[in-house]
């Protein structure tokens, strides 16, 4: 099967994940795929796998699952310890018709104690230690069934004891009913469990495809993506068809990432913007493990410009870019815009690109005010196509207060240039009096103090902007270079200063703000 083949045959039937694997294998079953971690379900497999034998694997995976007493149309939570086996394990599931319900390792036994229960007794798949995290929750009453990924527990059905089950026909569900359902980042609160459909899901990746196109060689794709998030299934979707090697990596380290693109030397690496952030020192290392890729990608939040200068200064390949999709896991990719080596540092960071060529999302921003949106009078960011996910699973009135016929209100703010530039200023939640844009202060800040590794304004207990500041080995910021950087901001309050690891982040790494701000407001009031 020729990759274009595969593709057209998505547009058309949609993406179905349980097929995926085997239609990559019938493109290039040769094709490798590369992990920086062993499987939790196949330690036996090692490292090194290709897409064929990755097939192989999720077809086993589909016996055994309906061997454990799953069936089509039933729904399954995906909830164990960060593994690229979740990956396989949710085609797995997707193979034999069910629906993929996929949560972040990172939530706590609270929150997936309330999504368990919104979900209305799902199977649970799971494994040990993230069994020991629930054992308060009274799982025999919020689940159908608990299935273990690797190891044995009572009352559990351990897959690794149905090896050799009978292998099973795949079950391929309707195209426009739910197929794989993931979860907000929950900045505000519970998250919210958006249901992805095969169509929704097939659409988001016809602006990526071309994307990919731009790159003629088949050499490696890195991707260091939550392998829950919906971007993974397009992420690792779109490299399979194209039969790209992959490097699908788990560790943030810098240390250890250095090593693995230094041996694979990829020609795209998809990831975080706060792991790229991260990684900004190997800028400087003079092994260069940067030298090889062509583009940088990433699609979960803006990223500074100061970091794609970085990335982009230390690749040696002529015409590198860096290419931003803005978009959410509602909407998928909206609107997109690529920085190239010579222009990044002097971008505008608030200008997240423009609406992608034909088959792609719509884009229109709505007055708050009665008032046109200006740069001085920001309106509601909207979107409209056909690749809007389909709900929120047991939430639909939460769903149609967002939802305006086709439009899709995405909760940030901005306006567009006469150019059609999308300016996206701030989160409508994050907005602080006075403040124009809080990301906008963060870019200019950052960009003026190396010393910082975050900068997050927000709003303080008197709907002050407070800037809390954090630093390589939590050293201090020398005060006269602070009002030299932020002096464009009179309205600042004081900085301050707490260690990068007691920022609240959501499971894509994203700061919680409002918990943030909350802190803050809590210990005023202990203090009082």
């Amino acid at each position: 099967m020729k990759s274009s083949t595969a593709y057209t045959s998505i547009r058309k039937r949609g993406l179905h994940l349980g097929l995926l694997p085997e239609m990559a294998a019938a493109v290039n079953p040769s094709t490798p795929i590369t992990l920086d971690h062993d499987l939790d379900t196949f330690p036996e497999a090692g490292r090194r796998l290709t897409v064929a034998r990755y097939a192989e694997y999720v077809d086993d995976l589909a016996a055994r699952l309906w061997a454990a007493g799953v069936r089509s149309d039933d729904r399954v939570v995906i909830y164990k310890t960060a593994n690229a086996d979740h990956w396989m394990l949710a085609a797995a599931v997707s193979r034999i018709g069910a629906v993929v319900v996929n949560l972040s390792p990172a939530l706590d036994a609270r929150t997936v104690g309330v999504l368990l229960q919104r979900l209305e007794r799902p199977a649970l798949l799971t494994d040990g230690a993230k069994l020991d995290l629930l054992d308060g929750l009274p799982l025999q009453d919020l689940t159908r069934r608990v299935i273990t990924s690797a190891g044995d527990r009572p009352g559990t059905v351990s897959l690794a004891g149905l090896a050799g089950a009978p292998r099973v026909r795949p079950v391929v569900r309707p195209i426009d009913e739910a197929a794989v359902i993931t979860h907000t980042s929950g900045t505000t609160g519970i998250p919210k469990l958006v249901v992805h459909t095969p169509r929704t899901q097939g659409l988001r990746l016809v602006p990526q495809w071309r994307l990919l196109s731009l790159l003629r060689k088949k050499e490696t794709v890195a991707i260091h993506v939550p392998f829950v998030h919906s971007r993974m299934v397009a992420a690792m979707s779109l490299a399979l068809l194209k039969a790209h090697p992959v490097l699908l990596m788990r560790e943030p380290d810098p240390a250890e990432v250095a090593g693995h693109f230094l041996e694979h030397r990829p020609v795209l690496i998809e990831a975080l913007p706060n792991s790229l952030m991260e990684w900004e020192g190997l800028a400087e290392d003079p092994r260069m493990p940067f030298a090889s890729v062509k583009v940088f990608s990433s699609t979960f939040d803006a990223i500074h410009p100061g970091t794609m200068s970085k990335l982009l200064g230390a690749s040696a390949r002529p015409g590198a870019l860096f290419f931003q999709i803005y978009g959410q896991s509602e909407v998928g990719p909206a609107v997109g815009r690529a920085y190239f080596r010579r222009s990044a540092h002097k971008a505008n960071g608030r200008c997240v690109g423009w609406a992608m060529p034909m088959g792609a999302a719509r884009l229109r921003v709505v007055s708050r005010n009665g008032s046109p949106p200006s740069e001085k009078n920001p309106g509601f960011i909207e979107v409209a196509w056909d690749g809007l996910a389909k709900t929120y699973f047991g939430e639909q009135e939460r769903y149609d207060t967002q939802r305006r016929g086709e439009w899709w209100r995405t909760g940030d703010v901005g306006y567009r240039t006469r150019f059609g530039c999308l300016h996206m200023l701030d989160r409508e939640v994050d907005m602080i009096p006075g403040v124009r844009s809080s990301l906008e202060i963060e870019d200019v800040v950052l960009s003026r103090l190396d010393e910082l590794t975050e900068l997050v304004v927000v709003r303080g207990p008197d709907a002050e902007p407070v800037p809390v500041i954090c630093t390589a080995d939590d050293k201090p910021v020398d005060p006269g270079r602070w009002r030299a950087a932020a002096a464009d901001f009179p309205q600042l309050a004081d900085p301050v200063h707490i260690p990068q690891a007691e920022l609240p982040r959501t499971a894509t790494l994203k700061v919680q703000r409002l918990e943030l701000a909350r802190r803050f407001e809590q210990r005023l009031e202990e203090r009082a």
